[in-house]
């Protein structure tokens, strides 16, 4: 579409016109009335240092919905390249935790290991976004790892295009670990914050 062209078919055309922009792909947990529940999101976005905030958007379309924006803890999990199967496994006809033994954090919140990067977070607060809720989390708990990224944007109208660039090194200091599945890596705890809803 031209400089300037105007937005025929609306919905089509900004969706396409929003992927042009290439993000980062997460999956957002917390513990429903019937089990752990996932969503993939890619509108994920850091907000504040002081106090620790970011924010997600989850579609009201989605079933997975009023499980997170009644959720007084989640965690956010950046996917990294090797994380790539998680993708379609927390989709919307994904199988997300069956046959999964997925850890709980501190608050009860199914975590899953080795995530390139995971903000556990308490719910902080809701905005109205549209056809989306815009959902607020003061961060408890920051972790990371130096993996490559995995970034995806809207090729055309054919779909996902999947990339990634290499992680940065994790200062020095950071702790080394291995799981059965993954290499080994280095892991740096950020910071713990003070808990508390606001």
């Amino acid at each position: 579409m031209p400089d300037g062209t105007p937005l025929t078919d609306e919905t089509r055309s900004l969706r396409d016109a929003f992927g042009r922009f290439a993000t980062g792909v997460c999956l957002v947990t917390t513990m429903g009335p019937e089990g752990p529940v996932g969503f993939t999101a890619n509108s994920f976005s850091s907000v504040s240092l002081d106090p620790p905030l970011v924010l997600w958007s989850p579609a009201r379309a989605s079933r997975r919905f009023g499980v997170f924006a009644e959720a007084l803890h989640y965690a956010i999990h950046v996917l990294g390249l090797d994380q790539a199967d998680w993708i379609p496994r927390f989709a919307r006809t994904g199988e997300g935790f069956a046959g999964l033994d997925a850890p709980l954090n501190d608050e009860g919140v199914p975590i899953l290991p080795a995530a390139l990067a995971r903000f556990d977070c308490a719910a902080h607060a809701a905005h109205d976004g549209g056809d989306h809720a815009i959902l607020v989390g003061r961060v408890l708990r920051a972790s990371f790892r130096d993996a490559r990224r995995w970034s995806s944007a809207r090729a055309g109208t054919g779909g996902l295009r999947a990339s990634f660039s290499s992680g940065s090194r994790v200062p020095a200091g950071g702790g080394r670990c291995r799981t059965p599945s993954q290499p080994r890596f280095r892991v740096a705890v950020v910071q713990s914050f003070p808990t508390g809803i606001q």
